[in-house]
């Protein structure tokens, strides 16, 4: 395993902020938040209104030296589509790479993403770019749920992990 994210401990939300839709006139909120079980919750309302339509938390990575091919989540749902995101520089805006996922509602599981499935895009539109590449390229880590998905959402996360195939 090359590079894990444990939400375990409170601390380990530090560093997560929201960009929601409200960045461009929307009303949608969000957060990622420690739970006392021992996990990371993100939640939050996505709301239609003023063109809104999405909501997602995003972090900082330490740089990795790993060429994982997989990215590995476990977490619990509420029947919704997610997104994990990640970008390869430090910026605000710009190209980011995304994978839809969606966990069953109420059960722990784990989900196995291949790196190469992300789509690459800017600004929610899908665009024909360079393939995201390895793990060593990611500096930024984000969740996101749209896709006119309204309403309240809640997606509990015990572990985001970077792994190779053997694992």
């Amino acid at each position: 395993m090359s590079h894990i994210l444990d939400f375990a401990a409170p601390g380990s939300v530090v560093g997560w902020h929201a960009i929601d839709d409200r960045v461009m006139g929307g009303q949608s909120s969000s957060i990622l938040r420690h739970d006392a079980q021992g996990h990371a919750v993100f939640c939050g309302t996505v709301s239609l209104a003023d063109q809104g339509g999405f909501a997602s938390v995003r972090s900082p990575l330490l740089a990795m030296t790993s060429n994982a091919e997989f990215c590995r989540l476990t977490v619990r749902g509420d029947g919704k589509r997610y997104k994990l995101s990640f970008r390869k520089d430090t910026g605000f805006d710009g190209l980011n790479f995304q994978n839809v996922f969606e966990p069953p509602a109420g059960n722990w599981v784990e989900i196995r993403l291949p790196l190469s499935a992300f789509v690459p895009g800017w600004r929610g539109r899908r665009l024909l770019a360079a393939p995201p590449g390895n793990a060593s390229a990611i500096h930024q880590l984000g969740l996101l749920i749209g896709d006119r998905q309204a309403g309240d959402f809640r997606l509990e996360i015990r572990s985001i992990a970077f792994i190779d195939p053997a694992n």
